[in-house]
């Protein structure tokens, strides 16, 4: 959004969202709730007798998957349509994810990879497609706390959906997969009932070959825009180091001799914070500049993760670090999540896809990552995670004013003239 449109509330952008995009963000919820794959894949594998090395290898192929479901997606949702896309993804997301447990077994490897691999690449190829969507049904001034709403939506079911787990488990592990599988079917569903099949106004079909020169050219574009590509950087650097709050936070409570509730606490509050003040924030964050609620956002977290590494000196500077980096995330993440969607309509599904495959990969490299470095840094580890978030702050804040000036250019110049 703009820095001259006025200011908006809450309440502004909850009377003004459309029924559409209420079942749109409840099937991200619906489908968050059950997504028990990425999180417990790991510990079913070693419960049903496989070495951790196997079982680390599956979860890399998992990731590695939806690195490449985002690009997917993105393609998909540009030529077919988001409503399609989303379709395509949790119809064949659900039976590779059901079919898990008959494939964990030894002599099934190589089955199991591919299921696991294709499971992660459909599992995320809705991503660019709901959110391309959520772009074009909401009004333009309220994007910024649409894409909130969505954060929140994702955030509130990777909250519940660990406890839903616990209980699940309880009776039998093999259900967690086949529930993962009905409420990917739930969203499917939904999605074919409730969301429309165009969002906005079907252009003039396209011939094969002006689609794949159309394609050639998004992606070429992307690579000679420098702003973007800085964002994109941002994007990576910035999720390199949110990961180690889940990665290297708990090695660092115990290795400073902590008992293990006071990560569970850690959770506990970051989640409580995150869904109960997003929205309010994002409504404060709204009123200035983009780029500046970008910077401003990445130097509180860095902050909070600096903080980490006075863990040893007393718990309470993990508490501390977990509000500021949390607070950071809440004050940079809803402009940071949404910037993909300020380009034409005609490329918005490749570049959202494009930033989600960038958060995706270092999503997968920043575990290996921080694991080596907290190993042989520790309490330093987090004044170098500080580094580099902040690093990704100045990458964002380039990126995102210059496209700020440069969009700007051109409605100045028009108004000028008229």
């Amino acid at each position: 959004m703009t820095d001259e449109q006025p200011p908006i509330g809450v309440l502004d952008t909850l009377r003004a969202t459309p029924t559409t995009v209420r079942y749109l963000l409840g099937g991200v919820l619906v489908n968050q709730l059950g997504a028990f794959v990425q999180t417990f894949l790991v510990l079913y594998l070693t419960h049903r007798g496989m070495s951790d090395g196997t079982a680390g290898f599956a979860l890399g192929a998992y990731s590695l998957g939806t690195v490449f479901g985002t690009v997917l997606g993105g393609e998909i949702t540009h030529r077919l349509g988001s409503r399609t896309a989303i379709l395509v993804a949790m119809v064949g997301s659900a039976p590779l994810v059901a079919v898990l447990p008959l494939l964990a077994r030894p002599g099934l490897l190589a089955p199991l990879l591919i299921a696991v691999a294709l499971a992660g690449l459909f599992a995320q190829a809705y991503r660019p497609a709901a959110s391309v969507l959520l772009s074009d049904l909401m009004p333009e001034r309220h994007q910024v706390m649409a894409f909130s709403m969505m954060r929140i939506a994702l955030n509130t079911g990777a909250a519940l959906a660990p406890l839903i787990a616990a209980a699940v488990i309880l009776f039998d592990w093999d259900l967690l997969f086949w529930l993962d599988g009905a409420t990917t079917l739930v969203y499917a569903l939904l999605a074919y009932w409730l969301l429309p099949r165009h969002a906005v106004p079907e252009s003039a079909p396209q011939e094969p070959a002006e689609r794949r020169a159309t394609g050639r050219a998004a992606y070429a574009a992307m690579l000679r825009d420098r702003a973007y590509l800085a964002y994109l950087a941002a994007v990576m650097l910035g999720t390199v180091a949110y990961v180690q709050s889940s990665i290297s936070l708990p090695l660092e409570i115990v290795h400073d001799h902590y008992p293990t509730w006071l990560y569970s606490a850690v959770l506990t509050a970051s989640s409580l914070v995150l869904i109960t003040c997003e929205l309010k924030i994002t409504a404060y964050i709204t009123r200035i500049p983009t780029y500046l609620a970008v910077g401003v956002g990445h130097l509180v977290n860095s902050i909070g993760l600096a903080a980490y590494g006075l863990a040893v000196h007393s718990g309470a500077f993990v508490l501390f670090g977990a509000v500021l980096a949390v607070s950071g995330l809440m004050i940079a993440g809803p402009s940071m999540f949404a910037h993909p969607a300020t380009f034409p309509g005609e490329s918005k599904a490749r570049y959202l896809a494009t930033m989600q495959a960038a958060a995706g990969l270092a999503s997968a490299v920043g575990p290996l990552f921080g694991v080596w470095a907290w190993t042989h840094l520790h309490a330093g580890f987090w004044v170098l995670m500080a580094v580099v978030n902040g690093l990704a702050g100045v990458l964002a804040v380039l990126g995102i004013r210059h496209r700020a000036q440069r969009t700007a250019a051109p409605q100045e110049l028009a108004e000028e003239t008229a």
